[in-house]
């Protein structure tokens, strides 16, 4: 095993995509295109280093305490005998711990914190003397007699694997151990990953001998190709294929899981996105990572083709995924409500994982458009400012009290299943690492926000400087420092909402008639042409000291849906930049109620920055209607000032309505 200083100079992003190994004891295939890890571009803004400074003062230790509180982190020492009790909560989760010292680790890598690191150590004891001798870790096995588990369990090892998460758990050590190591290059979680993934390969495969059903919950996946990646085992690597290739296949086990779990057809013969959107959304990332490094085209054609079922189909305006409760997951095209829409939080960051890697693999920026859009709103909403609330499903409107449910107008300080709280505190920290990458003779400049980035390309050491207020203007300038003369393309994004393109296909268009445009120039010098697979491109040899600008026009944009989607027909949404707004009753409405606004087409819309609202927003104000009923029964409509702020910043301040759709007419 390499020293730490080796290991960190030498991968390139294993924590996030898992594709860079640490030996070189196999040549392989790795993704055409590799990222600027979140060590080496960090943002100096006030929007993402915020958020960033709160999740590592906040959000990490309130979720370990809640850990603490619920039990399970206790559920460790008990089943390694450390103290007594039964098994308390759900049988995955031992999962929920995993994925804060994830998110832990990032923090550490990002900041020094001799406080946190500490604590893991101690708590990573604790996990290792939960493990049981061969390997397995699974703490309600230990702790509950098999006449007595929980159902979802199974009263033997590997009996229940549709419900059970045993590999979800593990494949969220995995990365937890992959990033602690990467963090502090100590092997202690590390060496208890290889000892569970050593068991589980031995467990299942293709020999006879071996166990052929998948995972009911796909992540283990994503983990093993880490491990992989750090151990330049290729069994880890083998294992994660063998899970993807024996998804769906009748002919090797004889039941089958079904739609719920992607489970009703082979890989190559999927065409949609069914069933759970989070286990969906983690299974082609992981389908991503090992296509990336096996170069298999079948991997790549089939999630190429449910790529654009979802985002041309089935994606929200918000970019959240999973339409319905019921199953957590996908509905039928252009099923797509507003009230009851469940776009859980942790769908969205599966949603951001796996668009990364598309990027990765394609180089077209359709995908970062994508990202983007989930990042700022779908995914941003499902955490508070104060980095201690949470939503877990993020519905595009919601009534007043006593209409609605608490769920649907307020953050909640935890869930009995708080999935979600522990994948943003992993997710956070780690968005720097969605700003840049790079290939041998390319820079590509992804995402927009104050921040500093080192990076080589070619042999070439750059330093990148950015300067914006983005999110909230479009004036962007790059200042770049290579340390000698270099020549490369540097890729420019230019987004979809510039591109006068909300999301690629027609489920979602402009509706106002505007042409917004953008202005590029390198030391003074003018740039034109049209963008290639969404970048404007500009090849010269670099110095230091070169300045590029990048200015996009930002109006107020007015959002209409394609007419199939029956829950958004006649109405319009508002969108600046990338920042959808929603409207509250508290801005609206003394009762709360924003059922009754409307807003056409003749609605003039201006934007303001209000430095004093919630955390410093962007506010948009125009002079709409609001309905109401006569007592004969007549609807009227009477002009109303309105207001609208960014929707990951709405419940913040009151119990209110909200709606990210307006009617068009009365």
């Amino acid at each position: 095993m390499k020293t730490q200083n080796t290991v960190l100079m030498s991968i390139s992003l294993a924590l996030m995509t898992g594709v860079v190994p640490l030996t070189a004891a196999e040549p392989a295939q790795y993704y055409p295109i590799r990222p600027v890890p979140f060590t080496q571009a960090r943002f100096t803004d006030d929007f993402w280093a915020r958020r960033i400074a709160t999740n590592r003062e906040v959000t990490v230790w309130y979720d370990f305490k809640k850990c603490e509180e619920t039990g399970r982190i206790d559920n460790f020492s008990k089943a390694a005998g450390l103290m007594p009790g039964p098994f308390k909560g759900i049988p995955f989760d031992d999962s929920d711990v995993y994925k804060v010292i994830e998110g832990a680790a990032y923090s550490l890598q990002l900041q020094p914190d001799p406080k946190l690191d500490k604590y893991l150590d101690d708590l990573i004891a604790k996990i290792a003397a939960a493990q049981e001798p061969d390997g397995y870790l699974y703490t309600v096995r230990r702790l509950k007699p098999k006449e007595t588990i929980d159902g979802m369990a199974g009263k033997e090892r590997w009996s229940n694997t549709i419900h059970s998460h045993e590999m979800y758990n593990v494949g969220h050590l995995y990365e937890a151990a992959v990033a602690h190591f990467l963090a502090t290059g100590k092997k202690s979680l590390l060496d208890v990953a290889i000892k569970s993934a050593n068991l589980i390969a031995a467990t299942f495969g293709p020999a006879e001998n071996q166990l052929k059903n998948p995972p009911g919950h796909q992540e283990i996946e994503i983990g093993l190709v880490k491990l992989y990646t750090v151990t330049g085992d290729r069994k880890y690597l083998d294992l994660a294929k063998f899970f993807i290739d024996v998804r769906g296949r009748s002919d090797l086990r004889p039941k089958l899981y079904g739609e719920y779990a992607q489970d009703h057809l082979p890989l190559s013969k999927q065409d949609h996105a069914v069933g759970h959107s989070v286990r969906a959304g983690y299974w082609y990332s992981g389908i991503a990572d090992v296509a990336a490094i096996t170069g298999d085209q079948e991997y790549l054609k089939a999630i190429d083709r449910i790529w654009k079922d979802i985002v041309y189909n089935k994606i929200y305006i918000t970019g959240g995924i999973g339409s319905t409760g019921g199953n957590e997951g996908f509905g039928a095209p252009y099923v797509l409500p507003n009230l009851t829409a469940y776009n859980e939080t942790c769908a969205a960051i599966a949603n951001i994982l796996w668009n990364y890697r598309m990027f990765l693999l394609h180089g077209d920026a359709q995908y970062m458009d994508v990202l983007e859009r989930t990042l700022y709103n779908g995914f941003l909403s499902g955490i508070a400012l104060s980095g201690d609330r949470f939503f877990y499903p993020n519905p595009l409107a919601a009534n007043p009290e006593p209409n609605a449910k608490p769920d649907q107008i307020r953050r909640k300080a935890w869930f009995g299943c708080s999935c979600c709280p522990v994948n943003v505190v992993r997710t956070i920290p780690s968005v720097s690492g969605y700003l840049y990458a790079v290939s041998s003779d390319r820079l590509y400049v992804n995402l927009y926000g104050a921040s500093e980035a080192t990076m080589k390309i070619g042999d070439v050491a750059v330093q990148l400087t950015q300067k914006t207020s983005y999110p909230w203007d479009g004036d962007i300038k790059l200042t770049l420092n290579p340390a000698s003369e270099s020549t490369f393309a540097l890729y420019l994004r230019i987004p979809g909402w510039a591109r006068n393109e909300p999301v690629p296909g027609d489920l979602y268009h402009y509706s106002d008639g505007l042409k917004p445009g953008w202005k590029i120039s390198v030391n003074g010098k003018k740039i034109s042409g049209d963008p290639e697979k969404g970048y404007m491109i500009v090849r010269q040899a670099w110095k230091k000291g070169d300045v590029v600008k990048v200015s996009f026009d930002m109006p107020v944009r007015r959002v209409a849906a394609n007419p199939k989607v029956e829950a958004d027909k006649d109405r319009v949404a508002i969108e600046r930049g990338p920042i959808l707004f929603c409207f509250e009753g508290i801005d609206n409405s003394r009762d709360g109620d924003v059922n009754s606004l409307v807003l056409n087409e003749k609605v003039k819309l201006t934007a303001k920055f209000n430095k004093d609202l919630l955390n410093g927003v962007m506010v948009i104000k125009g002079r709409g209607q609001r309905t109401e009923r006569t007592p004969t029964g007549e609807t009227i409509a009477k002009p109303a000032d309105i207001m609208a702020v960014p929707y990951y910043s709405w419940a913040h301040r009151d119990m209110g309505g909200m709606a990210v759709w307006l009617a068009t007419k009365p």
